[in-house]
């Protein structure tokens, strides 16, 4: 080292060296706020151990807290945290295969075909819903919102900011599928629409999502293809 200031890259690469951590960093990705008690059992390790590692999280920057009565609850703030962690995840040459059990592999299977990532879509279904929206013109080659895109969005009641310091719309790759799905301030606002409209129905105990008989019909042509694919 020449003595230059430089980022605390070295340290913010240990706190995540520990499978624990990892894991309740994988976790928090849900975009919700979660008690040390349900990362522990998440985590698979003891409550003095996770509430350990939660400080190291928080201290670190990655993790705010808040506190509502005797709880206390942690969360990822922070947009740019969920993106790398979620593309650290993306470039790990090796996925753990889930547990065998039936509850673990039904799980796994769940979150491989639509999960939340962060505040946006993923999985098969997120993948589709990009490839969808690339080939109706929607977005083009660069991952910009194109005017057609603008006014589907506008028929969905989403109103997008006039100016924002994040992309409206960028690509993040997929973990599971090894394909892009959308990220990007309209990615968020389309599953907080779809949410709202139930077209999709969120897990209460996991990153998965369902898409409903109502939500595969309302994107039916942004998902022809998707469809195509499985049969």
């Amino acid at each position: 080292m020449n003595g230059a200031s430089s980022p605390r890259l070295a340290e913010i690469a240990s706190v995540l060296a520990n499978e624990a951590r990892a894991t309740m960093m994988l976790e928090l990705l849900d975009g919700r706020a979660w008690t040390a008690t349900e990362l522990a059992k998440a985590a698979g390790v003891s409550r003095p151990s996770t509430t350990e590692h939660l400080h190291r999280l928080v201290q670190m920057g990655l993790l705010g807290e808040t506190h509502q009565g005797r709880h206390r609850y942690v969360r990822i703030e922070d947009p740019a945290i969920a993106e790398a962690i979620e593309s650290l995840a993306a470039l790990s040459g090796r996925v753990r295969p889930a547990k065998p059990s039936l509850r673990a592999q039904n799980v796994d299977r769940a979150l491989r075909e639509a999960r939340t990532c962060y505040r946006h879509l993923a999985g098969r279904l997120g993948v589709a819903l990009s490839g969808g929206m690339r080939r109706l013109g929607y977005v083009d080659a660069q991952w910009n919102l194109t005017g057609s895109g603008r006014e589907w969005l506008t028929s969905l009641g989403i109103e997008l900011p006039s100016s924002t310091r994040r992309p409206l719309l960028r690509p993040c790759l997929d973990w599971t599928e090894r394909r892009d799905h959308l990220a990007g301030v309209a990615a968020e606002q389309m599953l907080v629409a779809f949410q709202d409209r139930h077209w999709i129905d969120r897990s209460t105990t996991s990153r998965a999502v369902h898409l409903t008989a109502a939500g595969h019909d309302a994107l039916s042509a942004v998902l022809a293809d998707a469809d195509a694919d499985a049969a």
